[in-house]
């Protein structure tokens, strides 16, 4: 079962392309799954091992120590898993096609309104190049609804102010074009002519081809972005729970409110599924209402 596991990380490394962190994600999920036969069985396991009395048995187990949402992250990565394997003949059956995903609750997720986005993104003190630079990463993070593992992995090369547009590499290498509103491509240009002096004086530009740079001279890492965001939502915006994402749902859900439609906006997101787009998108309570007090015939008399 291990090496049969190690082949199907190796597949999605190799041929799915799936981000590192998702591949981290399977190999943890299944490994806990290895560790719960190894247990019952008293040997290494093998793939026909696992039926889908074993699976249940493994999922009550988890579910003791674990929330409904984590439980279902790893039915799915079981049944990713072994669909892989029955694809391959290495089992004749596949022992997930009997099993139920636990139901989740989705809660809404974290939005802020369009005049909250614009105090958060220019919160940072624009008297310092470090301040230029949170201010760029904010209004492209925001303007053009990344993920903060895109907006770290831009470079230098991937920027056109001229074009005011953006190329971007998201999951699974996936590139793809997206505007740069005009209050980001000025945020980009004022942090491109202090970019150098964002390096400590005592440290070298160690990234030469990053566009956001950290004081050592290296790229600026989703962890600082995180911490920027949740700084930024506190002093722009009094929400100290902000993370990064929020201003991706955000985005999505202030174009939505603008009239854009869903396929656009799954463009720019970078989505490969619309159902993923609808899931980001939130329409906002103003919006409702405008809606409400147009078509409702108790709003209209």
């Amino acid at each position: 079962m291990e090496r049969a596991i190690q082949g199907f990380l190796e597949h999605l490394r190799s041929e799915k392309r799936s981000p590192a962190n998702t591949i981290g994600s399977y190999g943890r999920d299944l490994r806990s799954l290895v560790e719960f036969v190894r247990d019952k069985r008293g040997r290494e396991p093998k793939l026909d091992d696992v039926d889908v009395y074993v699976l249940r048995g493994w999922l009550g187990v988890l579910a003791r120590s674990l929330s409904a949402n984590s439980v279902a992250r790893h039915v799915a990565s079981t049944r990713t898993f072994f669909r892989w394997a029955r694809r391959g003949k290495l089992v004749a059956s596949d022992p997930t096609e009997l099993l139920a995903s636990p139901k989740v609750r989705r809660p809404l997720p974290t939005l802020v309104s369009a005049s909250a986005a614009a105090e958060i993104v220019t919160s940072p003190d624009a008297d310092d190049a470090a301040g230029l630079r949170d201010r760029a990463a904010l209004e492209v993070m925001y303007g053009c609804g990344l993920r903060v593992s895109e907006l770290c992995g831009l470079d230098l090369g991937d920027l056109d102010l001229r074009e005011r547009q953006v190329r971007v590499v998201g999951k699974g290498d996936k590139e793809r074009i997206v505007p740069l509103g005009s209050h980001a491509a000025k945020a980009v240009a004022a942090y491109l002519a202090v970019r150098a002096d964002v390096v400590g004086p005592k440290r070298s530009v160690r990234a030469p081809e990053a566009l956001f740079l950290s004081a050592h001279g290296k790229r600026l890492s989703p962890r600082a972005v995180q911490l920027l965001t949740k700084r930024s939502g506190a002093l722009g915006a009094g929400r100290a729970d902000l993370h990064p994402h929020a201003l991706r749902h955000s985005c999505a859900t202030h174009m939505l409110d603008g009239g854009a439609d869903l396929r656009s906006i799954q463009e720019i997101l970078g989505h490969s599924s619309l159902s993923t787009t609808q899931r980001y998108t939130h329409v906002s309570i103003d919006h409702l209402l405008r809606v409400y007090d147009a078509a409702h015939p108790l709003a209209r008399k």
